[in-house]
């Protein structure tokens, strides 16, 4: 039987605005400003094929249309948004509590404007935490203020939950990728050139080299998350000073140096995948590690809380999926070098629905470049999944 031909897909601009009151601006421009919350996405149509159902991509920082994933779900007849936060392209500010009540308004959006009857939420990497967080809220909302205290009625927005999840090529937290990725050798936070040789894993004069002891391993992580709880220690420190000072100065930015540094990228051997070795999602990581793009490379006081520190941040995929209760699929893509090898696992386990899937799909990376067959398999793992269940019309 010959496969159906592909539907052409047709991108359609989104616009969703709502009121909002802080006490500060804090995206530049104007989608913060005057009041309210302008957001921007993209729903990607089959052409001439109606729906009642709509599977909505998220990140917190970044826009998803760009990956294959979306518009090839389109191209099989299934209706998709990519939704895009008010911290587009610039998470430096960003407050995990606020992308939360983004979501929300897309979602209110597809049920009350466009007049879809399903919703399916897919978290693709970054935006896996995102979903679980939102979903756990929209179920159960409990939170009223973000970690840094300030007021956020997530309790009483009315957030729609989902009517199904998919957990994709993502990790559990924000938090937890950079507490595994932040370099350890870093002694000084204002000085990145004085460091600790033994943690410094990409010094060839570091004693310590691949494959990595089980000590070594156990003594690394440990120095990663004491540097982590040192800089969450300054910014709250920074933060009541600020505070207790009053005035107009209410925020203050810093630098974190070096935080791509995960021995995973060293030593295949840790928490084994079909992963490139001394290879990331990012390139080199060693020039990665000192980069622009490394994690959590500039920050607000109020969102290294929100959405880095690993003891305060309340997007975290484990905790978040203990309080879902509808249909939800995992799928791994075992050659992902982003995602650790443990996360989707652990978010499977955790997971507090009664229906719920986990698949593996052999060989593929964090972005199926140059996997044309891998990327069909998750559409089609997608698709069925998604079928099953009656989430498709």
């Amino acid at each position: 039987m010959a496969e159906a031909k592909p539907f052409d897909v047709v991108a359609e601009y989104c616009h969703v605005a709502f009121a909002e009151t802080s006490a500060f601006q804090e995206t530049y421009g104007f989608s913060g400003s005057q009041g309210m919350i302008n957001l921007e996405g993209l729903r990607l149509l089959p052409k001439g094929k109606p729906s009642k159902s709509l599977v909505v991509f998220m990140h917190p920082a970044t826009t998803l249309q760009l990956l294959p994933m979306p518009r090839a779900l389109a191209a099989q007849g299934v209706h998709v948004l990519c939704a895009a936060s008010r911290y587009v392209k610039n998470d430096t500010p960003l407050i995990m509590e606020k992308v939360v009540l983004d979501l929300g308004a897309y979602i209110r959006h597809a049920k009350e404007k466009w007049g879809y009857e399903k919703i399916v939420i897919c978290g693709w990497s970054g935006g896996g935490s995102l979903s679980l967080f939102y979903q756990s809220q929209a179920e159960n909302p409990t939170v009223t203020h973000t970690p840094a205290g300030d007021p956020v009625d997530i309790k009483g927005a009315r957030l729609i939950p989902a009517n199904a999840m998919t957990f994709q090529a993502a990790h559990i937290s924000r938090a937890e990728m950079l507490v595994e990725c932040i370099d350890p050798s870093v002694k000084n936070e204002l000085d990145p050139d004085d460091r600790i040789l033994e943690f410094d894993i990409y010094n060839p004069k570091n004693p310590n080299q691949p494959p990595y002891s089980a000590d070594y391993i156990r003594a690394y992580r440990t120095a990663q998350l004491a540097r982590m709880r040192r800089i969450t220690a300054t910014a709250k420190e920074m933060l009541e000073k600020l505070k207790k000072r009053g005035g107009g100065e209410m925020e203050r930015g810093f630098i974190t140096h070096r935080t791509i540094a995960d021995l995973r990228f060293m030593d295949p051997a840790v928490d084994p995948n079909d992963r490139k070795p001394r290879w990331c999602w990012v390139g080199n990581p060693e020039t990665a590690n000192t980069g622009p793009v490394g994690l959590a490379r500039f920050s607000m006081l109020r969102s290294w809380l929100s959405q880095w520190s690993i003891d305060d941040t309340r997007a975290h995929g484990v905790k978040s999926a203990a309080n879902i209760t509808v249909p939800f699929l995992a799928i791994e893509n075992t050659a992902d070098d982003a995602v650790p090898q443990p996360h989707t696992g652990k978010i499977y386990a955790a997971a507090a629905s009664k229906d719920k899937s986990m698949k593996a799909i052999k060989g593929a990376t964090h972005y199926y470049q140059g996997q044309p067959e891998l990327l069909k398999q998750a559409v089609d793992i997608n698709l069925g999944w998604m079928r099953e269940r009656n989430l498709l019309d």
